[in-house]
């Protein structure tokens, strides 16, 4: 039988690993599964024949390669840092790889090992990075072929809540890693490309300018700009594109009242807060505030950021209970954005029986035979359950396809690698329209980059 190794049986591994199985007789697989707690990979697994499940340190570097010697091909859904670990042994015991993350310096320092030895590192194949890269370069490729030049491509996602379990006036759950949401945006502008000329919009005015999206069904959404909307420029191959715009979704309103934590400072990750066990959540929104002998800390509040009392805004932070003096930090020497993280959990968490919804927007815009021309095209999953939630399939499918793909020998092309070559995304992105994982698209009048309010 041929054998897979999946290290890591997290979140975002439910679908990985149901599909692998329901391939497992048809594909003469075995697919061992190793994770530091091996209960959750036995409730996806069950009964099944074709598996095992083993207890496996990724940092005990003998029961690592002795798992990574007796496999075929190996699957990270570790956190990205501890992928190198792996590789290097993959590289040492000639193993193909697969991961969801990004491509670290370390892993593409490998790339001439991986192509000396035939291996294929197949890295950023889940949904951002992946589902992204491939239904892009699709259309992007298309037009090309077709003789069209590219001059704007802007590309958004969102992890959010689905219709249905959507129920607070943030319009917003946590439906993946908590602390990369209170943190997104920092560590310098966000730059991009607007009709040829660099633009930046620093941390402290990111939620402020934000572009709406309508994708039909779902209603209206808003994006702000990620960090950095040039790292793929080259390559996609849009060296000379005009416009080049890459942001994350939220629902129309989110952004506006995030600001208010930026603006406050309780989103910074860089210090301390003293005797931060001891503080209630009153106590921390005080913290920066200016003192006053008569004022309460909610019109402390609502002077020092300008919010009227009528304001929806006012009303999303009562919903959140951060005046409450009676609940507690208890956390220990943490930074503000540890406390902000703590007390959205509190309102944040996905129910038992909540859904969750990934939303992909791409826009197109192309010059064809001296006229100008745009295509739209947007992907819409929700979560069955919170085992096999949107976020799951939408990662755990293109790697588990692209794992059988490389084992079939369908994917062919040697070195450490993303996904945006029509050998590996023609394959994945047409089975994954099986699952209902589908971009619609559609031909709409050309009109530049022009955001509403950007």
């Amino acid at each position: 039988m041929r054998k897979i190794l999946i290290i890591g049986a997290g979140k975002s591994s439910s679908y990985l690993i149901k599909y692998l199985l329901d391939k497992s007789q048809s594909e003469n697989l075995h697919i061992t599964i190793g994770d530091l707690n091996v209960e959750n990979a036995k409730k996806l697994v069950g009964s099944h024949p074709n598996t095992d499940v083993i207890r496996l340190d990724v940092f005990n570097s003998e029961s690592r390669i002795s798992a990574v010697k007796n496999s075929d091909i190996v699957v990270s859904m570790l956190p990205a840092r501890f992928h190198i670990e792996v590789a290097k042994d993959c590289i040492t015991y000639k193993k193909h790889m697969v991961t969801a993350s990004y491509v670290s310096k370390e892993m593409q320092d490998l790339d001439e090992d991986a192509k000396a030895n035939g291996l294929i590192f197949m890295n950023e194949i889940g949904v951002d990075p992946g589902i992204d890269h491939m239904s892009a370069m699709q259309v992007i490729d298309r037009i090309r072929d077709n003789g069209g030049k590219m001059i704007l491509f802007e590309s958004f996602t969102g992890g959010l809540v689905a219709p249905e379990s959507d129920n607070n006036l943030w319009n917003y759950k946590f439906t993946w890693n908590p602390r990369n949401v209170v943190i997104a945006g920092q560590g310098g502008a966000a730059k991009f490309l607007q009709e040829g000329q660099f633009k930046y919009i620093p941390y402290d005015r990111l939620f402020r300018r934000t572009e709406f999206l309508d994708v039909e069904g779902y209603g209206r959404f808003e994006a702000y700009a990620n960090r950095d909307s040039l790292k793929y420029q080259h390559v996609y191959g849009l060296d000379n594109i005009k416009t080049l715009y890459r942001g994350t979704m939220r629902r129309v309103g989110f952004s506006r009242a995030w600001h208010v934590f930026v603006q406050l400072g309780m989103t910074d990750d860089s210090y301390t807060i003293d005797d931060s066990i001891n503080m209630s959540y009153r106590d921390f929104v005080n913290a920066f505030l200016p003192y006053s002998p008569t004022d309460s800390v909610e019109l402390k509040f609502r002077h020092a950021l300008k919010i009227d009392q009528d304001d929806i805004v006012w009303d999303k932070f009562l919903e959140l209970d951060i005046f409450n003096a009676s609940k507690m930090v208890e956390l220990d020497k943490a930074t503000p954005a540890q406390i902000l993280q703590k007390i959205l959990m509190d309102s944040w968490t996905l129910n038992e029986d909540d859904k969750d919804m990934i939303v992909m927007y791409h826009k197109f815009g192309y010059e064809l035979n001296g006229e100008k021309h745009q295509i739209d095209a947007s992907m819409v999953v929700v979560g069955e359950d919170q085992t096999y939630t949107a976020m799951a399939k939408t990662v755990g499918l293109p790697v588990a396809m692209a794992t059988l793909d490389i084992l079939n020998k369908k994917i062919k092309t040697s070195g450490v690698q993303i996904p945006i070559s029509k050998e590996v995304y023609t394959l994945i992105l047409e089975e994954l329209k099986d699952y209902g994982v589908v971009f619609n698209e559609k031909e709409v009048s050309y009109l530049g980059y022009n955001p509403l309010n950007i």
